[in-house]
């Protein structure tokens, strides 16, 4: 297996996991900055007010986007196995 072969994987990897995550990452983002706006508007510090709202929103995400997220791990998986069995000949 070359250096290349190596590093095109590793990026790909890195790829796919940035795509998976990213819809997740961006609703906890704007669901925290949302309640950080309101906290500061209200004046309540309160600390642990921000970790429901988040969690929920990350869970709506993962339910909205679950298939597409699927999909693409899937298809990373299976271009990793046959890219495998294509050196191996």
């Amino acid at each position: 297996m070359s250096p290349e072969t190596v590093v095109s994987i590793g990026r790909k990897a890195v790829e796919t996991v940035l795509l998976a995550s990213g819809p997740m990452l961006i609703a906890a983002l704007l669901v925290g900055l949302l309640i950080s706006v309101f906290q500061a508007a209200t004046q309540i510090n309160e600390q642990t007010m921000t970790f429901i709202p988040k969690i929920v929103a990350v869970f709506i995400t993962l339910l909205i986007f679950g298939p597409w997220i699927m999909n693409l791990v899937i298809t990373f998986t299976t271009g990793l196995i046959s890219g495998i069995a294509t050196v191996g000949q």
